[in-house]
């Protein structure tokens, strides 16, 4: 090539070296500004009620004043004196994580019947099962209410707690997803090798499974610690058996109106556990979700 070509070349390769530069420093501009712009989206909501909850009431009911000035810190402590909130944390935690419980010790039982063992009818049995998921809860909240008011259960938590012991439907399907991609070759060297199939559940299965199980035990801990609409019902005004769900809108009720920097300090009482447990379990959760695959 003469020393005229490339030089006619150079500055071409030059300058499509410079617009693919260019292009890729606009698609990173705009992957961040997307990313940013939603990261805004979740912790704008957040930092003003972390705010609101430091201010006074005037203060909170002012739109120009984004920043406590000063401080007030009292209003996390008025809220324990006004409420027993502490008490409310205990029953939610005792309902969140008794159900929690119940959810995993019943669906992992039932998920490894529907992948790992083969038998006539399995496939009829999990589409029943995974039907359940599409009835709302309001639709059976009036015979079950009925049913336990004649199990004399009715302003007690058992209604919420017994019924997590016999399964879950999304909780079988996601780890019933999971079993299947455990490698059928574990299961059948421990048939051969004499285990039975609770054997194979408990020692090879359920430990294979960990991730999928602790992402289904993170799953239905955070639904009954956000639970409201059954708590409030099963109740029935037992105030002593109330959820921070229910405490926090009786919050409301009991002062006539919204004390808007306390109501906040409230909030931020009850997310504070669940964000510190997702915190603790997230990569536990992160890599069972990844891992859950949808193998048919």
């Amino acid at each position: 090539m003469s020393g005229a070509t490339v030089a006619a070349v150079a500055p071409r390769t030059r300058q499509r070296t410079a617009e693919a530069r260019r292009r890729a420093f606009l698609t990173t501009v705009a992957n961040h500004a997307v990313a940013i712009a939603l990261t805004a989206a979740f912790v704008l909501p957040l930092f003003f009620v972390v705010t609101t909850s430091l201010m006074t009431q005037q203060q909170a009911l002012n739109p120009h004043d984004l920043i406590p000035h000063p401080f007030q810190w009292r209003n996390y402590t008025d809220i324990f004196s006004e409420e027993p909130i502490l008490r409310y944390g205990w029953n939610t935690l005792v309902y969140a994580g008794l159900a929690t419980l119940g959810v995993v010790l019943s669906s992992v039982p039932v998920a490894y019947a529907l992948s790992v063992i083969k038998w006539r009818g399995q496939r009829v049995v999990f589409l029943l099962v995974i039907s359940t998921m599409m009835l709302p809860s309001q639709v059976t909240i009036v015979p079950l209410f009925l049913l336990f008011k004649q199990f004399g259960w009715i302003g007690s938590l058992k209604p919420l707690i017994v019924p997590a012991f016999l399964g879950d439907a999304f909780s079988i399907f996601l780890l019933r997803q999971f079993f299947l991609t455990i490698p059928s070759e574990l299961v059948d060297a421990a048939r051969v090798d004499g285990a039975n199939e609770f054997q194979i559940m408990w020692h090879i299965v359920v430990k294979v499974a960990k991730p999928a199980i602790a992402a289904v035990g993170l799953f239905q801990f955070l639904y009954c610690w956000n639970d409201f609409f059954g708590p409030l019902i099963y109740s029935l005004n037992n105030d002593k058996i109330w959820t921070l769900s229910v405490g926090l809108q009786q919050f409301t009720t009991i002062h006539r109106g919204v004390l808007w920097n306390q109501q906040m300090a409230a909030s931020v009482v009850f997310m504070l556990p669940v964000i510190i447990v997702f915190l603790i379990a997230q990569k536990a959760f992160i890599e069972g979700i990844t891992l859950t695959g949808v193998k048919g």
